[in-house]
């Protein structure tokens, strides 16, 4: 989702590494199989054991029951459980680490570590890639249903929808684990339609769409870009690479300023032209990805996409966004335009509201969002109305932090592309990865 805003930092001297060779495993889950509902194999007789020509009537064989493959529906409206009976998910992506911690995927202390890790319900990794897999399916089936000439607020509920029905939403324990963000062009992040939006996707927009799923408070937050013509090619791919980079060079100990050097690095070997003019790809130096905590988006480390000094290490166990955006713009963006995402804060004081609209609604807040994200189409479908003036009260005691659209100027395109990474003991799941990025 919701990338964190950070100040610039620069630096000096991006070193190169090499690169190394990931394992992809079950990219795009296979499902358990199950089997067609009809009779066993047993044979019967004929009836009546009627003899012809002095042969006896040959008996009937039924035939073997075809296995097949569980299917998803069309929208995906069919809950995971019922295409995973067994319970257990499809692990992402593994990438072995590097250099010095490259001794982990062979470390028995690592290996035991892992395991005892494992058989904590608390800590398992089966939530989070249960998640993974519902925002494999969903985002997969918003890929071939989004088209220019649709409305904004259309899109959102589609992927919405389909979301909550694969997840088998449920209250706190699963459901959506932020607004579908769906910023368009110069607008970076942080836009969702709002009730009575009515703009229409074109031809020639450049859509970012961030989807967001949670299991028991476990996101996973993974983010792609679609374009209808070919102009900005380029830019998509550009911060593709960059992403793609982040995560191979993510890993235990890695510093997270050289991390955004490595970053920064792709994406700027990157050009575009437009209309006969060269536009360098510039990774905005003001957004980051992010750590995530148990219903937590932001965890409190940034990755961001321009070296810098941070000398904070990432550590066995964090949870990482390694979200990426570049612009044909300043590379710096501002708050711009009707807010649409809030979230109540980890941190939020305990301070007494005068309003009893205002207490009402924190009320439902807690109740139906806790500290995850939410947007007013969420507050709407919830039953709440006539709430702004409640609303704007919970932000200006501190209670919930807004979160406003983020745009570079005017006239210039943005991309985005994350993935969810998880630095286990032994090796680094890329949690969200499929066969579409």
């Amino acid at each position: 989702m919701a990338p964190t805003t950070v100040a610039s930092l620069t630096g000096n001297g991006i070193s190169e590494t090499s690169p190394h060779v990931a394992k992809p495993l079950n990219g795009s889950a296979k499902v358990d199989q199950v089997e067609d509902d009809g009779e066993g194999e047993d044979d019967d007789e004929a009836a009546d054991g009627v003899v012809t020509g002095g042969s006896a009537k040959k008996k009937k064989k039924k035939k073997k029951p075809k296995k097949r493959k569980a299917e998803q529906s069309n929208p995906p409206r069919i809950g995971l459980s019922k295409l995973f009976p067994s319970g257990i998910y499809p692990e992402g992506e593994l990438q072995h680490y590097k250099d010095d911690n490259s001794y982990r995927i062979t470390s028995e202390e690592a290996r035991y570590l892992e395991k005892q890790a494992m058989e904590d319900p608390e800590t398992t990794y089966n939530d989070i890639r249960r998640a993974a897999e519902v925002h494999r399916q969903a985002r997969q089936a918003a890929r071939k249903y989004i088209k220019p000439g649709m409305a904004m607020t259309d899109i959102a509920n589609y992927i919405e929808d389909s979301t909550r029905a694969l997840v088998e939403e449920n209250g706190l324990e699963s459901g959506v684990g932020f607004p579908t963000g769906l910023s368009l062009n110069h607008c970076a992040a942080h836009y969702t339609p709002n009730a009575g939006d009515t703009r229409i996707l074109q031809q020639g927009d450049v859509l970012k769409v961030d989807i967001g799923v949670h299991v028991n408070g476990r996101i996973c937050d993974s983010a792609f870009t679609l374009n209808f013509e070919p102009t900005y090619d380029k830019l998509i791919e550009a911060v593709k690479a960059a992403t793609d980079t982040g995560v191979r060079e993510a890993g235990i100990d890695v510093r997270l300023g050289e991390l955004a050097g490595y970053i920064q690095e792709t994406m700027e070997s990157y050009e575009v032209e437009v209309d006969g003019k060269i536009l360098p790809v510039k990774p905005i130096d003001n957004l980051s990805g992010h750590s995530i905590n148990k219903y937590q988006i932001h965890g409190g480390k940034s990755v961001m996409l321009v070296k810098n000094k941070d000398q904070t290490k990432m550590e066995e166990g964090d949870y990482f966004a390694i979200e990426t955006f570049g612009s044909t713009g300043r590379g710096r963006i501002v708050e711009s335009g009707e807010c649409s995402h809030y979230a109540r804060k980890v941190d939020a004081p305990n301070v007494p509201l005068r309003l009893t609209s205002a207490k009402s609604l924190l009320k439902s807040i807690n109740k139906n969002f806790g500290t995850l994200p939410f947007c007013r189409r969420y507050l709407d479908r919830a039953g709440e109305s006539k709430y702004l003036l409640a609303l704007n009260n919970l932000v200006a005691q501190g209670i919930v932090q807004d979160y406003p659209p983020l745009c570079d100027q005017l006239g210039s395109m943005t991309a985005q592309f994350e993935h969810t990474i998880l630095l286990r003991p032994t090796v680094k799941e890329v949690v969200s990865r499929g066969d579409d990025y």
